[in-house]
C-alpha cells in the first residue's frame, strides 16, 4: 500500500517507524517530515495544512491511506476534503474533531451527556470570567477555546494568576482566535493519565493508559508545554477503571456526537484526571498524543497499518490489541528557553550513541543544515526506550538521554518518578 502521513513531529516519526514494519506497507510519504523521517520514507514539501496540496498528490500517486497526524489540518477539514473525492483518510471530520478544537464545545456535549468531567463554565467578555474567578476563587484552570500547541491551559493556584491568564487570553490576544474564547474549570486533585483509542464510529479499542508530563520544569514546576515526556503503561489507571472510562467517558461522548449527526472515526484521545470518585475527563484530542504514542508504538504488537485500516472500515469488533510485555519510557529534548522564546540551529550530536543503549530517538524539531543535523523547534527529540519492567525501561532511556548533545539542551529528569515510587 501507498501510504501519506501528514505531519513532521515526534508523534509522526513515531508512527512513521511503526507503520515501516508493516508488511502491507510498499511506499510511504511524509509531508512535511522530518529528518528522522527521512530514514523511513519520502519527505516531500508539502506542509501538513496545505490540504488542496495534500489532495493533489494523494490523487497523483494514489495513495491508498492518509494519516494525519497533527490537529490543525483535522480542524480545518482535511479528512472532509479526502472523502469528497472519494480518498480514504485516517482521522476525524471537520464536526468531529470540535471536541479538541473548541473547548466551549466539548465542555457543552460533556455536561449534556452527563460525562464526568471537571465543572465549569464558558465565557467570552473579559469582565465576567473575571467576576467568575472573583466569586469561586482559586485554584482554577483556565483554557483557551480553541487550538493553542498545547500551551491553552493555564493552572491559576491564585486570582492573579487566573486574572493573568485571562489577560494574556482575551486582551493582549497571545493566543490569537483561541483565546477570545475562554473555559474557567475547577481544579481537580488526582493524578492525570491518557487513554487513547481507536473509534470506528460504533466500535471503541483502547490503547494502554499512559501519562503525560507537561509542565517544563521537573516536580510539575512552570509553565505547561506540549509534553516534556511520556510513559506506559501507567498504574493511575486500575483495571477497574477500564470500563468505567469505556461506559461512562467514551461511549456517552460518541453518542452526543451521534446526536448531532456526527460520526467519530480515528484516534480519540481522553485527558483525564484519576480522582477519588473515579476518571474524570480534563480535555478530549482528536489524534494520538505527542509524546504519548511514542511509547505506545513501542510496546504495540500489532500491525499498525491493519489497525488504521480496521477503523477505516470499521472493523475494530474483529481486532485484539496485543502488547509487549513490560514498559515503555520517553523523556524529551527540548531547546533552552522553551516553551517561550528559544534559538534554532544548534548542532545535535550522539543519537547514534542513544541508539546503541537500545533506544529510538524520534526527531519533534529538526532540521539538516549545512550537512549537519541541528536543532529546529521547541521540542526537539524524544528518547524512548522499552524494557521488560518499568525501571529497565527508564534506567535504558535515560542512559541514552545522557549520549545526545546540543547547546542549551534541557530535559526532565523526573519522567516516571511517580511509576517508580507507586507502591
Amino acid at each position: 500500500m501507498k501510504i501519506l502521513l501528514v505531519g513532521g513531529g515526534g508523534r509522526e516519526h513515531a508512527l512513521a517507524w511503526k507503520l515501516k514494519q508493516s508488511p502491507l506497507l510498499k511506499e510511504l510519504y511524509c509531508a512535511p517530515g522530518n529528518p528522522g523521517m527521512a530514514e523511513l520514507g519520502n519527505c516531500i514539501g508539502l506542509k501538513a495544512n496545505d490540504i488542496p496540496g495534500l489532495l493533489a498528490f494523494a490523487k497523483e500517486r494514489r495513495i491508498d491511506l492518509t494519516v494525519v497526524g497533527p490537529e490543525d489540518p483535522l480542524a480545518q477539514g482535511i479528512v472532509d476534503a479526502f472523502e469528497k473525492d472519494g480518498l480514504k483518510i485516517f482521522g476525524p471530520s471537520r464536526s468531529a474533531a470540535r471536541l479538541e478544537s473548541s473547548k466551549a464545545f466539548a465542555k457543552q456535549l460533556l455536561e449534556k451527556k452527563n460525562v464526568p468531567a471537571s465543572n465549569g463554565a464558558i465565557f467570552s467578555d473579559w469582565e465576567t470570567a473575571v467576576l467568575f474567578i472573583r466569586t469561586h476563587g482559586a485554584p482554577v484552570v483556565v483554557k483557551a477555546d480553541g487550538l493553542a500547541a498545547g500551551k491553552g491551559a493555564v493552572v491559576a493556584r491564585t486570582e492573579q494568576e487566573g486574572y493573568a491568564a485571562l489577560e494574556m487570553m482575551m486582551k493582549e490576544n497571545a493566543l490569537g482566535e483561541a483565546g477570545k474564547t475562554v473555559v474557567i474549570e475547577e481544579f481537580l486533585e488526582g493524578e492525570e493519565a491518557s487513554v487513547l483509542a481507536f473509534v470506528d464510529g460504533e466500535h471503541v479499542l483502547p490503547l494502554l493508559p499512559a501519562q503525560d508530563h507537561k509542565p517544563v520544569f521537573d516536580d510539575d514546576k512552570g509553565p505547561n508545554t506540549g509534553g516534556m515526556g511520556a510513559y506506559a503503561p501507567t498504574g493511575a489507571v486500575k483495571e477497574s477503571h477500564s470500563q468505567v472510562i469505556l461506559d461512562k467517558i467514551f461511549h456517552p461522548t460518541l453518542e452526543g456526537l451521534r446526536d448531532e449527526g456526527v460520526t467519530y472515526r480515528g484516534i480519540l484521545y481522553a485527558g483525564l484526571m484519576m480522582t477519588r470518585e473515579g476518571p474524570r475527563v480534563i480535555e478530549y484530542n482528536c489524534r494520538f498524543g505527542d509524546p504519548e504514542v511514542q511509547p505506545l508504538m513501542m510496546l504495540l504488537e500489532n500491525d499498525l497499518l491493519e489497525l488504521l485500516l480496521a477503523t477505516c472500515e470499521g472493523r475494530l469488533d474483529k481486532i485484539v490489541l496485543k502488547w509487549k510485555p513490560g514498559a515503555s519510557v520517553c523523556v524529551v529534548l527540548a531547546s533552552q528557553g522553551y516553551p517561550g522564546a528559544y534559538e534554532k540551529g544548534k548542532e545535535i550530536t550522539g543519537i547514534a550513541e542513544a541508539e546503541k543503549e537500545g533506544a529510538v530517538v524520534f526527531h519533534a524539531g529538526t532540521a539538516e543544515t549545512g550537512g549537519k543535523l541541528c536543532t529546529a523547534g521547541g521540542r526537539v527529540l524524544g528518547v524512548t526506550a522499552q524494557g521488560e519492567t518499568f525501571t529497565k525501561a527508564l534506567d535504558k532511556t535515560y542512559r541514552a538521554v545522557g549520549k545526545v548533545r546540543f547547546e542549551g539542551a534541557h530535559f526532565r529528569k523526573d519522567i516516571g518518578l511517580r511509576e517508580y515510587l507507586r507502591p
